[in-house]
This record gives structure tokens, sequence and C-alpha cells, in this order.
């Protein structure tokens, strides 16, 4: 029988797992969910980041057919994104409890102010470059996109919370595309740094893995329920819920 702290966290993961399918901002869900059930933040930190990695992969399978035609931007990017995760992964294995537990607050703001940003940051950008054409081979991008796809990545190993809305930024920055192609491209992106910086804290944190693994399977299944939730599920109004959470909980922290 599963007590009730326990279905608390899968609860959680549930739910962050739906968002994720359908807003983004899924850690600002299941990390305080971690925190107040007593782990240290960093501990924390690294449990949601291990639970929610089969939710990149269900985003990157489910928008496979939006890559066509990516393979010289992913030959690029992708080593980019990794190498980002793990710089990411080790300087959080490698923060002091007590420096990061005071960056928590700002890092919790930061995530929901980046969420908060995704839809007017989405109508600036849309529109603003042509789209390629469906399974049309395009040129890789510049080291500037480059570059930027890293640093945002190193941001995702570290915390992760607003990741996919920074390389969603990124690429329609520096690439021209259509908005949807290049959210197409972000999913591998951002299941690369995560899963870098998962697979570092697997093999060398202090992980939980009563926790992570049933907290995967909700996740994974709250990712699946958002998906096919997608056609009736308003996510402009999951995203501001999320970001009103957010907000609360970040200044909430900040309190002495």
């Amino acid at each position: 029988m599963v007590n009730a702290p326990t279905a608390a966290l899968l609860g959680a993961a549930l739910a962050a797992g739906f968002v994720n399918a359908l807003a983004g901002g899924g850690t600002l869900l299941s990390f305080p969910a971690l925190t107040a059930s007593g782990l240290a933040p960093i501990t924390a930190n690294m449990t949601s980041t291990l639970a929610l990695a089969p939710g990149y992969l269900g985003a990157s399978v489910g928008q496979s057919r939006d890559l066509a035609g990516h393979g010289p931007r992913l030959r690029r990017l992708l080593p980019a994104a990794v190498l980002g995760g793990l710089i990411g992964a080790w300087l959080l294995l490698h923060s002091e409890p007590s420096l990061f537990r005071r960056l928590v607050p700002w890092l919790i703001l930061s995530g929901a102010a980046l969420l908060a940003l995704q839809e007017p940051l989405g109508r600036r950008l849309r529109g603003r470059r042509p789209a390629a054409a469906a399974g049309e081979t395009v040129e890789p991008p510049g080291w500037g996109t480059v570059a930027a796809v890293l640093v945002a990545s190193v941001y995702g190993g570290y915390f992760g919370a607003g990741l996919s809305v920074i390389l969603l930024a990124v690429l329609a920055t520096g690439l021209a595309d259509s908005l949807t192609r290049l959210n197409g491209l972000k999913q591998p992106l951002a299941l690369a740094s995560n899963l870098t910086a998962a697979l570092l804290f697997a093999s060398g944190g202090p992980v939980p893995w009563a926790l992570v693994l049933p907290m995967a399977a909700a996740a994974w299944l709250g990712g699946l329920l958002g998906g096919r939730c997608a056609s009736w599920v308003d996510p402009r109004l999951l995203r501001r819920l999320v970001v009103v959470a957010g907000i609360v909980l970040g200044l909430a922290l900040l309190r002495p």
C-alpha cells in the first residue's frame, strides 16, 4: 500500500509530466514536492531531473515528423546540448549545499518568469522567419547559435525549469524556420541536455532510486495523458497556473 507522502510525490510527478507535455514548467511542481518531502535541495533537483527524463523522450517521439530535414542542425547542436548538460550537472554535483539552497528561490522565480514569457515570446517570434519545406535539408546553424544552445543547456543541467523556453528562443532567433518545426528541433536538444545530466547524477550522485523509478513511471503516464488531452486542454491556462505557483513558492522561500 502506498503511503500518503509517496502518493503526493507520485501525484506531483504525474502532474509534472502532464504539464510538460502541454505547457512546460513541470520542474516547478516536482522539485518543491521533493524538498517538502524532506530531501535536501541538491538531491531533490537530481531526483526531479531523473524522474522527468521519460517525458522529454515522449515529446521527441511525438514531434518526430517535425525533425525531417534537420540533420545538419542536429549534428552541430546535439553535441553542444550534451556538453552543456554535462557541465551543468557537474556544477550541481560540486556546488556547496548552502549555496544551492540560497539560489533555489531565484532559480524557481527565473523558471516562472521564463514560463510567463513563453506566450509573448512565441507571438513575437512566430512568422518572423520563413518555414523550410517539410523534409527540406537545411544549412547547419552558425557557431553563435551553437554557443547559445551550450549556455542554455548548462542551465538545463544545473536546474532545468524553463529550459524549453530558452532553447526555443535561441533557435527562433538564430535559424530560419517555422516555430512548429523549431519546436520539434528543440525536443531532442532538451532531451540530450536532460538525459546527460540524469546519467551523470545516476553515476555520481546520492540518488534515492526508490523514489526515482515510481516517479519516472508517473511522469511518463502524465506525459502520455497530456499528449492525448492536447486537443481540449488549454495550455495557456496550465502555464499561468504553474507560473503563479512558482512565483508564490519562490517568494515564500526568499523569506528568512
